[in-house]
């Protein structure tokens, strides 16, 4: 087996990986930092350090244009220099979006770059309308849920527009950090 395509997230009990109003200048929404505390133990050598790790090994990115600019196109560099694939709609003549990312307009085609890119390592895939469009196409080969123990009330949810198919899960590991849970889902084909 190849190196699997993942999706990164940091999700709320209730579903939600950004609190309400999510824009720019204030990108995680109202109380959406929240769902990023466990990051404050990410050199540990506990569970969140190993999660991080893994998520800095992976070898390419692949991230929706709105969490690209939320995030301030990363400037360019997401982790150690690794290509960042960016899906979506449109690409505006003129936008060259810095470093080594780059605009794709198609899923499969998206993904056949990042896995290309990303040789014998995973693929790190961020964003909700990312992995959305990658879960329908069925392009996802796992997901990894932090599940922060909150309820945000309001927000973008991850899976909110998936459509009326189930996926399903298998669940292969679970780990439980200082303040959120660590859920690695295989998705079944």
């Amino acid at each position: 087996m190849s190196a699997p395509i993942r999706l990164y997230m940091s999700m709320s009990l209730d579903g939600f990986i950004a609190g309400p109003d999510d824009r720019a200048g204030q990108e995680l929404g109202r109380n959406g930092g929240r769902l990023f505390n466990w990051l404050d133990d990410r050199m540990s050598d506990g569970p969140n350090g190993q999660i991080y790790s893994e998520a800095l090994a992976t070898g390419a990115v692949i991230s929706g244009r709105r969490t690209f600019e939320l995030a301030g196109r990363w400037n360019g560099d997401h982790h150690d220099g690794v290509p960042i694939f960016v899906l979506t709609h449109h690409i505006d003549d003129g936008d060259v979006p810095p470093g080594s990312a780059q605009f794709v307009t198609e899923v499969e085609d998206c993904v056949k770059r990042a896995k290309a890119a990303a040789g014998d390592r995973a693929v790190l895939v961020h964003g909700a309308g990312a992995a959305q469009s990658m879960l329908r196409a069925g392009l996802i080969d796992e997901l990894e849920i932090h599940l922060v123990q909150v309820l945000l009330g309001g927000g973008r949810r991850l899976f909110e527009s998936l459509g009326p198919d189930h996926i399903e899960l298998e669940l292969v590991r679970q780990l439980e950090g200082r303040d959120v849970t660590h859920l690695r889902y295989r998705v079944l084909k």
